[in-house]
């Protein structure tokens, strides 16, 4: 049976970086996964108050039912001053409520991040697993996906160009299918 992995990444820009390594590293999953792109983009800013008076924006509800659909889920982000981005961390609250009804609970997670300079994301790496502990959904330890300095990775495509760095994602995409199959 196929297992649905969701693909969220936290840049919006139209030539990200993040976007153009985390697509390059799903397409890596074994046979037997298929990826489900989740566009963050669109998603209204959470506030509380529209869940408890019942005045759900349609890009929550559309967001929810789409992250109940996945098994499993891949996130990407850059860093912005050491952290995720705000529409990252937006849609992680979108899909935290309303209260007990989370669409993260148990589900499979992987963290990379990606950044043009030499750090790699490591703070944006870290807040949102600390997040994801939060929301219950076990993550993959080890290998840590950090992709550094990566214009220097990136043909004008956007393509990676480095045969070390398309292994090193094949094999995380391997263990993460594992991990996975192992949680179902």
């Amino acid at each position: 049976m196929t297992k649905t992995v969701g693909l969220i990444v936290g840049s919006l820009r139209k030539g990200s970086f993040t976007r153009a390594v985390a697509e390059q590293m799903a397409a890596q999953l074994p046979e037997g996964f298929e990826v489900k792109k989740i566009d963050i983009s669109k998603l209204d800013l959470y506030n509380q108050d529209l869940d408890d008076e019942g005045r759900v924006p349609a890009s929550w509800t559309e967001f929810r039912e789409a992250m109940k659909t996945v098994d499993a889920v891949i996130f990407a982000t850059p860093e912005f001053n050491r952290s995720v981005p705000g529409a990252l961390k937006n849609a992680l609250d979108v899909g935290s409520r309303p209260y007990g009804a989370s669409v993260w609970d148990k589900k499979p997670a992987i963290i990379l991040s990606v950044s043009p300079g030499a750090i790699s994301g490591f703070g944006a790496n870290h807040h949102l697993r600390q997040s994801l502990v939060f929301l219950n959904m076990p993550t993959i330890q080890q290998p840590e996906l950090y992709i550094g300095n990566v214009t220097e990775l990136l043909d004008d495509d956007l393509k990676i160009t480095n045969e070390g760095t398309i292994k090193f994602l094949g094999s995380a995409m391997v263990t993460f299918a594992d991990f996975i199959n192992r949680l179902s």
